[in-house]
């Protein structure tokens, strides 16, 4: 689900050009949607305000028996097109959501947000890119598109979601880079998209509908299971969990899990993981421990009982580790504050 920092790079039209060439990067689909794999997986539409919509992913990782359908993807219907948050992990799932689309109104699909570049949110472009559809994903996508890291990944899924995704699924990439915020209105809805990286990653984006009060935000909450951390600054998700309460909003959807009508009971507990987790770890680091003797000594209790557990949790605490002596080096590095 992530690239290491070392995979990113400078994306500029000239390398756009080649790695098309060459069958990785495409801005149009690459076959005809009867082409894609179909799709068995049961996936349903759920309204959560009156212009808004999402579906919802099976908990878990991704794996054949889900056929990837482990992420949430958002969409707001408005007078004049759609607004989609989100495309899924395969090319066949992106086709299903543009079908309950179609279903639920009209209205064509002008705009695709991407809330970050990991396969589960984004390999379902690939069926919803279309004439007149414009996707937006954060300016720091440009690194990772330049990098290593979307051959690997792309490989990797196509053995371990093979069928869903194969030798016909491309990367694709954005048709707009965003900065940190941007509004823009259509339909007589403004839409709100909003930087809030580096968190999960760094390019995060979350989309707020203000005149429905839904947030979008993408994999900065896993409701209800413990959060994949993969590469993220610990520390500055902290900060940006603290933005989203701030933002008050009256319906939270995320990555992963139901969508909270209840945004702060339920942001608090991918907060309050990200917390224990990063203190703990700070706590161990600054006795000397070294990894494995911190993570043993760590009561890991209180999250041991939640979903994805088992599979996240150690890797989650690796990488807080990671953080924490890379803040140990910045602190030694930073220059004494003058009296």
């Amino acid at each position: 689900m992530t690239a290491s920092a070392a995979a990113r790079g400078v994306l500029t039209r000239a390398v756009c050009t080649l790695v098309a060439g060459i069958g990785l990067l495409v801005a149009e689909p690459a076959f005809a949607a009867e082409e894609f794999e179909p799709s068995a997986v049961a996936m349903q539409a759920e309204q959560v305000a009156p212009h808004s919509w999402y579906v919802r992913g099976q908990t878990g990782l991704v794996s054949k028996a889900n056929e990837g359908f482990n992420a949430n993807a958002g969409f707001v219907v408005t007078t004049e097109g759609v607004v989609v948050f989100d495309a899924l992990g395969t090319p066949a799932l992106g086709k299903r959501f543009g079908g309950l689309i179609a279903a639920t109104t009209p209205q064509p699909i002008r705009k695709v947000v991407v809330s970050h570049y990991h396969a589960d949110h984004f390999y379902g472009l690939q069926a919803l890119k279309g004439p007149g559809v414009e996707i937006w994903a954060h300016q720091v996508v440009r690194d990772y598109l330049a990098g290593e890291a979307p051959a690997a990944r792309l490989a990797e899924r196509r053995e371990s979601l093979a069928p869903w995704v194969n030798e016909k699924t491309r990367v694709v990439a954005p048709d707009r880079y965003v900065g940190d915020d941007t509004v823009f209105k259509l339909g007589g809805l403004t839409f709100r998209v909003l930087h809030a990286g580096p968190a999960h990653t760094p390019e995060d984006l979350m989309m707020l509908v203000e005149e429905d009060g839904v947030l979008f935000v993408g994999d900065l909450v896993f409701s209800g299971r413990v959060p994949f951390v993969g590469d993220a600054q610990v520390a500055s998700w902290i900060a940006a969990i603290d933005r989203v309460l701030a933002l008050k909003p009256r319906v939270v959807v995320g990555g992963h899990g139901p969508a909270s009508q209840r945004a702060v009971d339920d942001l608090a507990l991918t907060r309050d993981y990200l917390v224990y987790l990063h203190s703990q770890i700070a706590a161990a680091f600054d006795e000397g421990l070294d990894f494995e003797a911190a993570y043993q000594r760590i009561d890991w209790s209180r999250y041991a009982v939640l979903p994805a557990f088992e599979a996240a949790n150690r890797r989650n605490a690796y990488q807080t580790y990671l953080n924490v002596e890379q803040e140990a080096l910045q602190a030694v590095k930073a220059p004494p504050k003058r009296p």
